[in-house]
């Protein structure tokens, strides 16, 4: 029997509202996408007290979030922390960052088709408390510096562990006078045993002609051995002699050929620089801190002005290794120049982190070929890098300007003396 219109269209109708009732009901009961992202975690630098935000996006909405602080549960905080979903994207938002916010954030996506996991690295930077001059190049103004009349140069002595980059700082101020790559005087940092065996003097020279400043450079101490205490005292007098060559175990003799028996206000060391490693300050050992404490003391009693060179800042912190121009907004910088101040006795102001450039050459032996081959391992920069300039004279200028000050000085006791 023929259907009529209407009887075919009510079928038609109930035919299609089933076939969609039954296509929604497969949709919410099939098995959801394995979670995947499709934006991840981007690490930041967040400036101390501001606020941050860290967000992704999801392949899904279907998933359950964790998120996660240096491998543990992030415990929220109310006012402090919020964890939101919108959609396919997932937010955690910290107010007012500060030194406990800085770590690795890891987000956790999961539902019963498996899971997915991003990190992103935060760190907390702080307001920068000293300015370096980036960009301007000082090194015109130390070229016309005009010092003291009464000596023909200032002199500056090195003094510091073995391996920490006395040498290097030598080759680095010699390679911006000079501009060009510099490695005249034997590095070798981090080594144990010290390179410098002779007493030695470097002075800085261009086509323009020489510079008045000089750098005495000396056997790296150790806490039981290297150089003398008294030999220190002996080069910041002016008694040793350039050549001299160092004996741990004996001091400097005064009948030894090498010991000036009169020296002059231009033998003498015009400024005690200290070389101290950014990134082994708790690894110092007490003897060796009391050294380094009588010889400061020494020169503090002869009136010559001491200051730091913190070397190795790239080693100790990843941020200023990242940035050179984030050394003065490190944390870790900061807190490792006032232990320093504390240890030795030397005021902050007078604290400069560096960074040197040098290279290191080691032997490699091949038994197959039964050859030696020379490698050349690169430890922080080997071409010039503008920034390792700036940062090193704005230190230089400093000791430069308080090393004549001292001559000025001691010229002037000496003329009221008379």
């Amino acid at each position: 029997m023929e259907q009529s219109k209407e009887q075919r269209e009510r079928e038609t109708h109930t035919h299609l509202k089933f076939t969609l009732t039954f296509n929604k009901g497969s949709n919410m009961g099939s098995t959801p996408s394995k979670p995947e992202f499709v934006t991840v975690l981007a690490k930041q630098q967040v400036p101390h007290g501001q606020h941050f935000i860290l967000s992704c996006e999801a392949n899904t909405e279907y998933v359950t979030v964790s998120w996660q602080k240096d491998g543990q549960k992030l415990d929220c905080v109310e006012g402090k922390h919020k964890v939101r979903q919108l959609g396919t994207k997932c937010v955690l938002e910290i107010s007012k960052a500060e030194d406990a916010d800085e770590g690795n954030y890891t987000i956790t996506l999961s539902n019963s088709s498996g899971s997915a996991s991003c990190s992103a690295l935060v760190r907390i930077i702080i307001k920068e408390w000293r300015t370096v001059q980036w960009g301007q190049n000082r090194i015109n103004s130390l070229k016309t510096f005009q010092i003291c009349n009464k000596v023909e140069e200032l002199r500056f002595l090195l003094y510091g562990p073995v391996g920490v980059g006395k040498s290097s700082i030598i080759n680095t101020i010699r390679t911006i006078f000079e501009g060009r790559q510099f490695v005249n005087c034997l590095a070798a940092p981090g080594s144990t045993t010290s390179h410098t065996l002779c007493y030695e003097q470097f002075r800085f020279a261009n086509e323009e002609g020489s510079f008045p400043f000089a750098f005495n450079d000396i056997m790296g101490a150790e806490e039981d051995s290297g150089v003398l205490t008294q030999d220190i005292v002996s080069a910041l007098k002016g008694h040793m002699k350039e050549g001299y060559t160092f004996n741990p175990q004996t001091p400097l003799p005064i009948n030894n050929h090498y010991y000036n028996q009169n020296p002059t206000l231009s033998d003498q060391m015009h400024c005690l620089v200290l070389v101290m490693p950014a990134d082994r300050v708790s690894m110092l050992a007490d003897n060796f801190i009391k050294k380094m404490k009588s010889v400061r003391e020494e020169a503090s009693r002869m009136g010559i002005p001491q200051v730091v060179f913190m070397t190795r800042v790239d080693c100790a912190c990843q941020l200023t290794k990242e940035d050179l121009r984030n050394v003065y907004k490190s944390k870790k910088i900061r807190e490792n120049m006032q232990k320093y101040a504390n240890e030795l006795g030397v005021p902050v102001n007078r604290i400069f982190p560096v960074l040197n450039y040098h290279e290191e050459t080691q032997m490699q032996y091949e038994p197959y070929l039964n050859r030696i081959f020379p490698v050349c391992n690169y430890h922080e920069e080997t071409h010039i890098n503008e920034d390792i300039n700036y940062l090193m004279l704005d230190a230089f200028t400093h000791v430069v300007y308080w090393a004549n000050d001292y001559v000025v000085k001691f010229v002037s006791n000496q003329f009221h003396a008379e």
